[in-house]
């Protein structure tokens, strides 16, 4: 099966609201639900939330916030969350989506993407693939910014 990744649109979010209450049932409340925030990470110049889609349903959702970091020497951009939807190839989704999530921090002058370690060792055993390793509690990779691998 084919997986094309793109980013979301605002037409998106309840279905991506959904994906991720699933996934998360138990996340903290804030002042914002699920869906308001996602409606406003669509149009934040500093997030990424990308989508999975096959035959043209959302089958995955991934979420890149970058926060600037002096002692990483730039951005660093994190993986907030990264929902694959139940009954779909777990690893092809996560490897389609990891990939331009990093492609995405690195364009971005991204020194590093990291992100939670997972409790699940399918989901570590996926990272590890796409280069992540443990750096204390989170799970980080780094990167090559782009501005900087193309200077000769």
């Amino acid at each position: 099966m084919e997986y094309q990744v793109r980013q979301a649109r605002i037409t998106d979010i309840d279905r991506l609201a959904a994906l991720g209450q699933a996934a998360f049932p138990d996340a903290g409340r804030g002042t914002l639900d699920a869906a308001d925030l996602l409606r406003q990470l669509v149009y934040l110049p500093n997030a990424s939330l990308l989508v999975a889609e096959s035959r043209r349903v959302v089958v995955g959702v991934a979420l890149l916030v970058l926060r600037p970091s002096v002692t990483s020497g730039g951005y660093v951009g994190t993986i907030d969350f990264l929902v694959v939807g139940p009954g779909h190839d777990a690893d092809r989704v996560t490897d389609v989506l990891v990939e331009e999530l990093l492609r995405s921090a690195g364009n971005k002058g991204c020194s590093s993407v990291e992100m939670a370690q997972p409790s699940d060792p399918a989901d570590l055993a996926r990272l590890a693939r796409a280069g992540f390793a443990p750096a204390g509690p989170s799970l980080r990779r780094p990167l090559a910014a782009a501005s900087l691998a193309r200077r000769p």
